[in-house]
């Protein structure tokens, strides 16, 4: 008997780090039901994200010429490559994830004639703080690539409006909030013990009655780490309890922040410990956990922060307020605000029953609204429509 045939799902992305976008497919390409869709993940590079799909059985391939910076020669080189694997693999969707490669993947399938392409805002750039001929060239670069793409998902709801008042594509918009599956969390001691290990190798030394706070992403300068290293700095002039900081994660940022640990003179009491294998499960190491973005979609940290019960502080960008109620299940501050950032930090850290409170809340509020069953159900109806 002939087999039913199988959707053919190519999902793409421009780079095979373990960020947020990349969390996001690996979750999609090892969800989908396997007697029902051929998955294949196509990134620039290697990385965590090339070693978690091939431990789940997802083929992947590697185009080395895709990167984030603007290249014209890479860009070129990486659009005839994606033209061409999409002729020989003839994809029955294909789904472009971040901002260049979405724009050259669409634009690529339109021409070999994918008959469903999906691309996923995960923050739209032109909410980033750039120079004014700068943003009018992205916002238009954006646009069209909604305009080549059949459906374009948002992953909150400020990104959803955004998309929605660009001319002639309103109907293309579609809202998908970003969902998890429960991360297998280690427990406090565990947790505590292996993070205090890792920033010992650092120079750092974590006693059993410190506290520690907590941040978790890759260093990129739009996630707002030099106003949490100042905001801890003034934290420490009047925060009598013993506090360290840790965060987990690595990037282009580093040696900035280092020289900024030295400039505040916090060196002793802030370990950057690196990239953390499954650092979420590591979460219960924190007494509070903070994200301090400039730029954000609707950031998974919060969500997994979220599930582990941890009072959080966050910026309110993109879609942060739609997880978090201010006062209610977290506290959030404007961005750039170290002060306000010190005086959260302060709060949480000195009323623990308020803190314990605000980590019940948010635990709720994403177990019953951000789920990956949700996720994945709502992704699926766009590929099917």
């Amino acid at each position: 008997m002939e087999q039913s045939h199988k959707k053919k799902i190519l999902f793409v992305i421009t780079k095979s780090n373990w960020g947020g976008a990349q969390k996001y497919v690996y979750d999609l390409a090892t969800s989908l039901p396997r007697e029902l869709f051929d998955v294949a993940v196509v990134f620039g590079g290697t990385g965590p994200l090339a070693e978690r799909l091939s431990v789940a059985g997802v083929r992947t391939i590697s185009i080395s010429s895709l990167q984030r910076d603007v290249s014209i020669t890479g860009d070129i080189v990486s659009f005839f490559k994606l033209q061409s694997l999409f002729k020989k693999e003839k994809p029955d969707v294909v789904h472009v994830n971040s901002s260049k490669v979405g724009g050259l993947g669409a634009l690529a399938g339109r021409l070999t004639s994918v008959p469903r392409i999906i691309f996923t805002c995960h923050g739209w750039p032109f909410n980033e703080e750039r120079s004014s001929l700068s943003l009018w060239s992205i916002a238009f670069f954006s646009w069209l690539t909604v305009v080549l793409s059949h459906t374009t998902i948002t992953v909150s709801n400020r990104d959803f409006i955004d998309g929605k008042r660009m001319p002639w594509v309103k109907d293309k918009i579609r809202l998908v909030h970003n969902g998890i599956r429960t991360p297998d969390f280690k427990g406090k001691e565990e947790a505590r013990a292996h993070l205090t290990s890792l920033a010992r190798a650092s120079g750092i030394t974590i006693t059993p009655k410190d506290l520690i706070v907590g941040a978790m992403g890759e260093l990129h300068k739009n996630k707002g780490y030099e106003y949490l290293i100042e905001s801890f700095a003034e934290l420490l002039l009047d925060f009598e309890t013993p506090v360290k900081l840790i965060v987990m994660g690595e990037g282009e940022e580093r040696k900035h922040l280092e020289a900024l640990l030295q400039k505040f003179r916090v060196e002793k009491q802030i370990a950057l410990i690196g990239f953390v294998p499954d650092s979420p499960t590591y979460l219960h190491a924190f007494d509070v956990f903070t994200l301090t973005s400039i730029k954000e979609g609707l950031p998974y940290v919060v969500i997994e922060a979220g599930f582990a019960g941890l009072p959080t502080i966050a910026t309110n960008v993109g879609g942060v307020k739609e997880i978090i109620d201010d006062m209610k299940s977290g506290v959030l501050v404007q961005t750039r605000k170290p002060t306000d950032i010190a005086q959260a930090l302060h709060m949480l850290l000195s009323e623990k029953e308020k803190a314990l409170t605000f980590g019940k809340n948010l635990k709720e509020k994403v177990e019953a609204e951000f789920s990956l069953e949700h996720m994945v159900k709502n992704t699926l109806a766009v590929y099917e429509k």
